[in-house]
């Protein structure tokens, strides 16, 4: 399967027409990339140039979703057949996550900086996206696994952590419903947002991690996944850092929003749970870090060539700092706080690689290529 390659598809169409024939849901994974970047440098209020820089990052996203989706809804709109195709091919239908979840960066940059920058009017604006962007997780999170159970041949040995990815999209939703919580008007408001953050928190985590002990059996029966595939080695970690932000978000935001809502004697056993699980689920991303650090290392011995699916080192190191960091604001452990910075200068080395690299293959058109169209030339 080489979902993230390019092809070698050359049509007879304009370049520019080609381009939207052969755009792809993986597009929207840059938009994860750049937008956990931006919010990973807003966790330094210390560091004025980084949070400018995050600023940035979140406005420049702003422009690329929307480029993208235009892109995207030119395809469906010119070439309706082609774009349904997506939902048959076993790999190009899983990025169908990474557009909630790329929207998720940016209703979370709306709340970080877009306050600074539009005041309250920014919070319906990012009440409202957060609400569609519950809608296109839950979309996807059932959908295309619908479609993996009716529409898609799958074989075991050719399974890869991308399986995780419309899966994890409630889960970066539900982190999101608790960073906004404190910005909701009304405590009715807080509590069905928090209520919804945890129904979609219950309708991820648990089912990837059960993903990511079938992947562990993969791996054991069938090996590495090979090289154009290389960077799944880290998407293990996404449903990890993700769940675990999301506990923390619950435990620092939710323990008021319940005890407005007459629910202060479950409080403090909610918060300190959820903490608890924050803790787990984080010392559990460790393991899977130091695997995906090794077989990273092993994947460059043979130069991996560079695809769209490099963007999948961003993310899941995106989220996983941005949890270590307020884990450690939470815990008061400076060693902690350290190496989340480790983490953020590592993601922001690998997002200009990547970025660069994307910009010279858009260029090109080298990265516009759509598997499940391999039989049209």
């Amino acid at each position: 399967m080489t979902a993230f390659t390019d092809l070698g598809i050359r049509p007879t169409q304009s370049e520019g027409r080609r381009c939207v024939l052969h755009f792809t849901p993986n597009w929207f994974a840059a938009t994860m990339g750049t937008g956990i970047l931006a919010v990973c440098l807003a966790q330094f209020p210390n560091a004025p140039a980084l949070v400018a820089a995050g600023e940035v990052l979140w406005l420049s996203n702003i422009v690329l979703f929307a480029c993208l989706s235009i892109l995207y809804a030119g395809k469906w709109i010119r070439h309706p057949r082609e774009a349904l195709r997506a939902f048959s091919h076993p790999v190009v239908s899983m990025f169908f996550g990474c557009i909630p979840m790329g929207l998720a960066t940016i209703v979370n940059g709306t709340v970080i900086f877009g306050l600074t920058w539009f005041g309250e009017a920014a919070v319906p604006v990012a009440i409202g996206l957060w609400w569609l962007d519950a809608a296109l997780a839950v979309l996807a999170g059932l959908a295309i696994p619908f479609a993996m159970f009716t529409r898609q041949n799958h074989v075991f040995e050719e399974m890869s952590a991308v399986w995780l990815l419309p899966i994890v999209a409630c889960e970066v939703t539900a982190a999101s419903g608790g960073l906004l919580l404190p910005h909701i008007p009304g405590a009715s408001g807080q509590m069905t947002v928090l209520f919804a953050s945890y129904v979609l928190w219950a309708c991820s985590v648990p089912l990837a991690l059960g993903l990511l002990t079938i992947l562990f059996l993969r791996m054991v029966l069938h090996k590495l996944p090979p090289a154009h595939m290389a960077s799944t080695a880290f998407l293990s970690l996404g449903p990890i850092g993700t769940g675990a932000l999301g506990l923390i978000l619950f435990t620092l935001n939710g323990n008021a929003v319940l005890i407005a809502n007459g629910l202060g004697v479950f409080a403090g056993a909610m918060s300190g749970a959820a903490l608890l699980g924050a803790i787990l689920l984080w010392a559990y991303g460790l393991w899977w870090l130091g695997i995906a650090l090794a077989t990273t290392a092993r994947y460059l011995l043979n130069g991996p060539p560079f695809n769209l699916g490099w963007w999948g080192y961003t993310f899941p190191i995106g989220v996983y700092a941005v949890a270590t960091l307020r884990l450690a604001a939470v815990v008061h452990l400076p060693a902690i706080a350290i190496f989340g910075g480790v983490l953020v200068v590592a993601l922001s080395g690998i997002w200009i690689v990547v970025a660069i690299r994307t910009c010279f293959g858009a260029a090109d058109g080298t990265l516009f290529a759509d598997p499940s169209l391999a039989d049209q030339a």
